[in-house]
């Protein structure tokens, strides 16, 4: 064999293996790129050959925006504490303080959890490991880092587009509310408890703290620093509160399970606290921790929650209702909220473990969580200001002049005054002694001495009556 063939044969060799051995590269790469692959909130590498279909969610954010991302059967496990939406009360309920064999028997084939727990029961992560159940830890510090998060639980659920979707509705949501707020001016400023525990505040890159800005205040702590790395809770101190009592126009407590700064009794009658302007001229509120303080969707209700608190006549203004030909159910249940400034219903776990006469929060058949006025309509009925016909609300039913009168007395104390009007038609009244108060009162007018309890009302009538009322 000569020399010129042995050297094209061995061309050929290499050619044949390095082709091979890229060809075989290029597969793996590809193969990794087919696979959901990301590092977590815990420095781990996750790799996942399909989306999850069998989930057991251990932090209530988490099982909260897997609703949202429209999963609901293959969530079948949900931790201790949650309780929104109402939907979690079907799901078995897990413990990341309890034995993992629980877990493992359920047969998941994705553990959501947060750095949080990796930190405070790496036994009990380990033993879900070992199990060769996939776990990934996950937790937004930080607001800017919301849209990341939600798009890692995308990926891992394969619910991609309907991730895209909703992260765009929440950021419209958010711009119109800035964009309502922003030319108000001065801005109000805002001190913010988040635990009742030695008056701490929140660091001024912290959820609430954007939830503060957007919602068009000024966060009069923004100087407050981190109790230690990896929380957003401050140390701040009477003290420091004192400083800035005539500051403060808004005081605001976040109340929940985590976290729970004080209410508005217990603050009011704080030693020295009278100081403060806000407390002075009574504009201390209470907000639900979930709404500022928790990654999800719902953050946009907390902005919006905020800006009511502070700018209430901008936010509450029920003359966007006067043109209505009609005023359903619906309507009403947001006016009467409106009109009261009462904040949004948010339940607890705590709360579906108590018995309950009448309504449950989520048990109306036919007002679903994603109904544009759900917080509106549970709000209005837990509160007593509307009446509800056992599963079902009606929202788009249109309201009497008969129910109108309910509502109103229920949103106000009437005074007993002498029965001036004669009500040709109050024996086809619901509650006569209501509709009689009501008409004595100047809040509703008689029709030729007829009050006509089954016609509808017209917003300028409602608006009207309200505005009787002050």
């Amino acid at each position: 064999m000569n020399k010129k063939f042995c050297a094209v044969i061995l061309i050929l060799l290499f050619l044949i293996t390095g082709c091979g051995q890229t060809s075989e590269v290029k597969d793996e790469k590809a193969n990794i790129e087919d696979k959901i692959h990301f590092t977590d909130d815990f420095g781990e590498e996750i790799i996942l050959d399909k989306p999850a279909k069998r989930i057991i969610s251990l932090y209530s954010a988490h099982t909260e925006n897997l609703f949202s991302l429209g999963l609901d059967e293959e969530i079948i496990g949900v931790g201790k504490s949650d309780a929104f939406p109402p939907q979690v009360r079907t799901k078995e309920v897990f413990d990341y303080r309890s034995d993992p064999e629980k877990v493992i028997n359920a047969n998941p084939d994705l553990v959501l959890i947060r750095p949080f727990i990796n930190r405070g029961n790496p036994e009990f992560v380990e033993a879900l490991k070992k199990a060769n159940i996939t776990v990934v830890s996950l937790y937004p510090e930080k607001f800017a880092d919301f849209p990341k998060y939600i798009k890692k639980l995308a990926m891992l659920t394969g619910k991609e587009k309907e991730a895209e979707m909703l992260l765009a509705e929440f950021n419209n949501d958010l711009e119109e509310i800035k964009n309502k707020t922003s030319k108000i001016e001065p801005k109000v400023k805002v001190y913010f408890e988040s635990t009742e525990n030695e008056y701490r505040t929140i660091t001024n890159d912290s959820m609430a703290a954007k939830a503060i800005s957007l919602a068009g205040g000024i966060n009069i702590a923004s100087d407050a620093k981190a109790l230690r790395e990896g929380t957003s809770i401050a140390s701040y101190g009477v003290e420091k509160i004192l400083e800035k009592a005539e500051e403060i126009d808004v005081f605001v407590s976040q109340r929940g399970a985590m976290n729970s700064g004080g209410n508005e009794h217990s603050i009011s009658i704080r030693p020295g606290f009278h100081a403060i302007k806000a407390v002075r001229e009574g504009r201390i509120y209470t907000i639900d921790e979930k709404f500022v303080s928790s990654p999800t969707f719902r953050f946009a209700k907390g902005v919006h929650e905020l800006a009511r608190m502070f700018y209430p006549e901008l936010m509450d203004d029920l003359s966007c209702f006067a043109d209505k030909e009609s005023i359903t159910r619906g309507d009403m249940a947001q006016i009467a909220v409106m009109y009261k400034h009462k904040g949004l219903f948010s339940p607890t776990s705590k709360y579906y473990k108590k018995k309950h006469e009448g309504h449950t929060y989520g048990d109306f058949a036919d007002v679903a969580v994603d109904h544009p006025l759900f917080d509106y309509i549970e709000t209005a009925c837990l509160a007593g200001y509307m009446e509800e016909d056992g599963k079902n609300f009606y929202p788009d039913k249109k309201i009497t002049r008969d129910e109108l009168a309910q509502t109103l007395f229920m949103l106000t104390d009437l005074r007993d005054c002498p029965t001036t009007k004669n009500i040709k038609d109050l024996d086809k009244c619901t509650n006569q002694r209501i509709v009689q108060l009501v008409v004595d009162n100047g809040l509703l007018d008689l029709k030729a001495n007829y009050f006509k309890p089954d016609d509808t009302v017209t917003g300028e009538e409602v608006v009207k009556a309200l505005n009787n009322i002050k």
